[in-house]
């Protein structure tokens, strides 16, 4: 058996979005964007580009949405300063000589 029945008439593997769902993954992403800023900006930040993108139609090609595309750059710069942070951040006491 290939298939069942469930899923003759269906595109597997989802489909593209629809016009009401981009923009709630646009505003979602923007709002993690914002608050990446303030708290958890390395969980944040790649939550954002992914809702950015997910918003954008996973395709960089064509029409987008404004919150699309600065949820997909705010939360770069999340990413990119929180791993600065994590970098930069002091050692704890007693692992290091």
């Amino acid at each position: 058996m290939t298939g069942t029945r469930y899923f003759e008439g269906k595109k597997r593997g989802g489909g593209d979005l629809s016009g009401d769902e981009r923009s709630t993954f646009g505003i979602i992403g923007l709002v993690c964007a914002v608050a990446g800023f303030f708290v958890m900006g390395f969980v944040l930040g790649p939550i954002a580009m992914v809702c950015g993108w997910l918003a954008m139609g996973r395709r960089w090609i064509g029409a987008r949405s404004k919150p699309a595309l600065v949820a997909i750059v705010l939360g770069a710069i999340d990413t990119v300063l929180a791993l600065i942070w994590l970098a930069t951040a002091p050692a704890p006491w007693g692992l290091w000589p």
